[in-house]
């Protein structure tokens, strides 16, 4: 268990510090707190004065009545419990985008893909020679800009729940070295170890090469990007909450711009990059038959454009927007 201090210093400055790391046998409140209660006793800091607590979300850390903030409470109440701001906005953008189901597919399917190439050193040094050999590529054509710091051949970053931003990251990260990974799985799928190994990359890149996850992928990169500069400012030391509340009022007025002007943009993008990878861009007038291989009863026919635009860019806009 880590521990860190957040204190006013003498001159009225925050400060925060890391204090200690503890082993702990058991994950229960009480234990938590007792080990706790013992590292601020060892160097003379009372619990009377503590004034804020800071955890996750989890039940054992915000339970009301027997969670570790509860327990301190009882001693000191004082000591006020805050679930971290950039923890829950985290939180909230991830579950809620899920809800729509391509949104809970894309992320479904990033996994998968992630897993399947940081599995093996031997994909994941694929994947870094045929980066380099593209940028070199394209330096070679003047379609990269050269220069200190760019350019670096990074990995596939795994999206965590509880790590803030890391699913912009993932997304981000698959946007640079799309074709890349592309190239990795063909390679999985003529030379795999094992017809597991061989299938899981078939439908992996049967679906990444597909509209809906190119769609999603764009869309996502925006949402998130939008809650980017939102989560780094509530990470800051020196943030108060009436700045924070503006910059949630920013985010919400980005939000709501890109609800009500975006849509011909993220198409245009999104053919534009299905358009130069030969992946095929579906016809937006036809009708939209849900489901695959079966077609699902429907109230009213509705066409491509408005499955897209309605059922899945409004819908996910809508619930970060409410969120």
């Amino acid at each position: 268990m880590a521990i860190v201090l957040r204190f006013v210093d003498k001159q009225g400055y925050i400060q925060e510090r890391f204090f200690d790391v503890v082993h702990v046998h058991e994950t229960n409140s009480l234990t938590l707190k007792k080990e706790i209660c013992d590292v601020l006793s060892r160097h003379n800091l009372s619990v009377q004065n503590i004034r804020g607590q800071r955890y996750n979300g989890a039940s054992n850390m915000r339970g009301e009545w027997n969670g570790l903030q509860a327990l301190f409470i009882q001693e000191c109440p004082y000591a006020y419990y805050i679930h971290c701001f950039a923890h829950r906005l985290q939180l909230i953008l991830v579950t809620t985008s899920q809800e729509v189901i391509p949104v809970e597919q894309f992320f479904t399917y990033l996994s998968l893909l992630i897993n399947l190439i940081s599995s093996s050193c031997k994909r994941v040094d694929q994947l870094r020679v045929a980066r380099a050999a593209r940028i070199a590529e394209l330096i070679a054509i003047d379609e990269l800009e050269t220069g200190r710091g760019q350019n670096q051949i990074g990995t596939l970053k795994r999206p965590g729940t509880t790590r803030w931003g890391s699913h912009f990251s993932s997304i981000c990260s698959l946007f640079i070295e799309y074709e890349d990974i592309c190239s990795v799985l063909i390679d999985v799928i003529n030379y795999g170890n094992t017809s597991t190994q061989r299938r899981e990359a078939d439908r992996v890149y049967d679906f990444i090469t597909s509209f809906d996850f190119v769609l999603v992928m764009h869309m996502m990169r925006d949402i998130l990007g939008f809650a980017q500069v939102l989560s780094q400012a509530l990470q800051c030391k020196s943030q108060d909450i009436l700045n924070a509340l503006k910059l949630v009022s920013v985010t919400k007025d980005r939000l709501q711009s890109y609800r009500d002007n975006g849509w011909n943009e993220l198409f245009t993008n999104v053919k534009t990059f299905c358009d130069a990878r030969n992946i095929e861009v579906p016809d937006m007038n036809v009708i939209y038959k849900a489901g695959r291989g079966r077609i699902r009863k429907q109230n009213d026919p509705i066409t491509m454009e408005h499955h897209y635009r309605i059922d899945v860019f409004l819908a996910t806009v809508d619930s970060q927007i409410l969120e």
